[in-house]
């Protein structure tokens, strides 16, 4: 019995040292004695010697924010970066940052930075960009015109960094841009008289295509007109006036008035039919 429980001992001793399980959406780096073993081992069960260690390492999309909110970022603070603009003013930005690491590059990574790569690594270079990228542009440009155009500069900036680190940088969000109070409220003040600009000038277009309308329709009605003065010649109304005539007199209890064509010579005669 002794015998088996010391089998049974050193069998789990066994399963606990010697067998380890990656979860899914990391990759294990084996390490022993310091040495790292530079191919990364993907997820699943695995079988180790009793001194060698795996620090598992995660490769999936990972967010990194600065936040002018205390406790919403990474760093429990008011992390937020400011940044000098081409006028020297100062703005403050609001942002979240994703990335990954590539896991071929996480033994690397384990070795020559550590696990902590992204304080390290991701924060300070992301940080950097920005203060390169935004003194190129005005306040104005940043709050509003250009905002998506420098989302990408700082992007690309950050990408071409980290990517000789082993860390893909895949995309940037600049979610909030506090400027001077007074700075802010003259942006607003001209967005604003742009917008009732734009507005102005459909105003106009919309008069001016009316306006096109009604002297199409009244060019139109002179061109009918003048069909239809240029078809009124005596003779047609002559027959009008004589169809007319026939209708009237064979109305029942009607009366009408006959003006003849010289009223000099024939005055005009009241008619009643029975």
């Amino acid at each position: 019995m002794r015998y088996l429980a010391g089998v049974a001992i050193l069998v789990f001793l066994f399963v606990v040292l010697c067998i380890r399980v990656i979860p899914a959406g990391y990759v294990g780096v084996y390490h022993i004695f310091g040495k790292v073993n530079p191919k990364a081992q993907e997820a699943g069960l695995r079988i180790k010697s009793p001194v060698t260690r795996i620090t598992n390492m995660s490769i999936r999309l990972q967010s990194y924010t600065m936040s002018l909110i205390k406790d919403e970022g990474d760093i429990q603070r008011n992390d937020a970066i400011d940044a000098l603009t081409s006028e020297g003013l100062t703005v403050i930005l609001d942002l979240t940052g994703w990335y990954r690491l590539d896991a071929e590059s996480a033994p690397k990574v384990y070795r020559e930075i550590g696990t902590d790569y992204v304080a390290k690594i991701v924060r300070p270079t992301l940080r950097t960009a920005i203060r390169e990228v935004l003194v190129n542009y005005t306040a104005q440009e940043i709050y509003s015109a250009k905002r998506d155009q420098i989302t990408q500069e700082i992007t690309d900036r950050t990408s071409e960094v980290v990517s000789a680190k082993g860390i893909t940088f895949e995309k940037l969000l600049i979610r909030n841009v506090k400027l001077p109070k007074r700075l802010s409220d003259a942006i607003d003040a001209k967005l604003q008289m742009d917008q009732e600009a734009q507005q102005m000038k459909f105003v106009l277009e919309k008069e001016r295509k009316e306006k096109e309308r009604k002297m199409i329709e009244a060019e139109g009605i002179a061109t009918a007109n003048k069909i239809i003065a240029e078809g009124l010649t005596p003779e047609y109304l002559q027959w009008y006036r004589i169809q007319m005539m026939k209708t009237l007199a064979s109305s029942p209890n009607s009366t009408f008035v006959f003006i003849p064509e010289d009223l000099k010579s024939t005055p005009p005669m009241i008619l009643q039919s029975k």
